[in-house]
């Protein structure tokens, strides 16, 4: 770790040398950190969103025994669409994220350095990668947590229809006995509850307000916070233990499994606030259950055991890795290419 102007060894700021990829990045112009979200958001939706989907139900859901009881369960009733729910939301929104995510910490990154070592360009310390990556997680908390409602409602809906509807093995009515009113055809069902992702944010408004929109966001910003700090920290170090000696960054291995290694880390670390924040989200549907976070936590561990807070931690773990693999692969790629074409 560094401080000050110089190292513990004596170096000075202009031996120091480049910093990790990612903490080059503060070296840059702004389009170079902002336009390869795009890219990076658009590959991470389309590699994890399906696992995504099995995560938040078996988080939502005690019915679940485990990750492929749910895989089965879904595909049997939903087929294939089932694990795409809620896709077009975070698709559409994803560059947005994406570009604050890395633009907030490359301009933190940079204002930090300025402000301990005097320039931008300086060699960052561990802990100004982590205040970055922290600030990073806390900013996109504003902007995803409408889009979070929306994708856990849609992902848990079909659920929710089924605790709704009545069980094909309840009491028997007798034969003799007329039914109070006439039973409506299969084909005559209520349909679903929200009919998409812009239905389901219109509907929570009207229904719940503008808190309703922000459900979970308590739980959403320790999640971010700590897992982004966590994120862009591994990200750093693995980088610079893998960075051939003699060259000031890591090939395209190692940018994999520096990649890999950060998001697993991440969401080893987001995970207990990702199933509170789950539950609170998709605590809308009906009657509510839970009061604020600590009541969901409390209530959670008071049901199910303190196990309950790492549901969908294996099933996470295993998406972040070749999620985050392709995200910083595709960015350490748009960043090279950009820079190669400004000078």
């Amino acid at each position: 770790m560094w401080c000050g102007q110089e190292e513990p060894g004596g170096v000075s700021l202009q031996e120091r040398g480049r910093g990790p990829p990612l903490a080059e990045a503060a070296q840059s112009p702004a389009p170079l950190t902002s336009s390869p979200g795009f890219l990076t958001g658009v590959c991470g939706v389309a590699v994890g969103y399906p696992l995504d989907t099995v995560k938040v139900r078996i988080q939502t859901e005690a019915k679940y025994t485990g990750i492929w009881d749910c895989v089965r369960d879904t595909y049997h009733r939903e087929r294939v669409r089932g694990f795409y729910r809620g896709l077009s939301l975070p698709v559409c929104t994803v560059s947005l994220v994406s570009s604050v995510s890395f633009g907030t910490y490359r301009h933190c990154l940079a204002h930090i350095c300025r402000v301990r070592y005097g320039s931008a360009d300086a060699k960052p310390a561990k802990t100004d990668i982590t205040l970055s990556g922290f600030a990073s997680g806390l900013v996109r908390v504003f902007l995803t947590s409408p889009t979070e409602v929306a994708k856990v409602r849609l992902q848990t809906q079909t659920q929710a229809q089924q605790r709704r509807r009545p069980s094909a093995s309840g009491p028997l009515v007798p034969l003799a006995a007329p039914p109070p009113c006439p039973v409506p055809p299969a084909g005559l069902l209520p349909g679903p509850r929200y009919r998409g992702p812009l239905h389901c944010l219109a509907t929570v408004a009207r229904e719940e307000g503008l808190r309703g929109l922000y459900k979970g966001s308590s739980a959403l910003l320790f999640r971010d916070g700590h897992s982004f700090a966590t994120y862009f920290l591994s990200y750093a170090t693995l980088c610079e233990w893998l960075t051939p000696a003699g060259q000031s960054r890591p090939d395209v291995s190692g940018v994999l499994v520096a990649g890999g290694c950060a998001g697993a880390l991440a969401w080893a670390v987001a995970t207990p606030m990702d199933v509170i924040k789950a539950r609170l989200q998709a605590d809308g549907r009906g009657r509510q259950r839970y009061r604020g976070l600590l009541h969901c936590v409390l209530t959670s561990i008071r049901e199910e055991g303190p196990r309950v807070l790492f549901k969908g931690l294996l099933l996470n773990c295993c998406r972040a890795f070749p999620v985050n693999m392709v995200v910083f692969v595709a960015y350490e790629a748009v960043l090279r290419l950009t820079r190669g074409l400004l000078t």
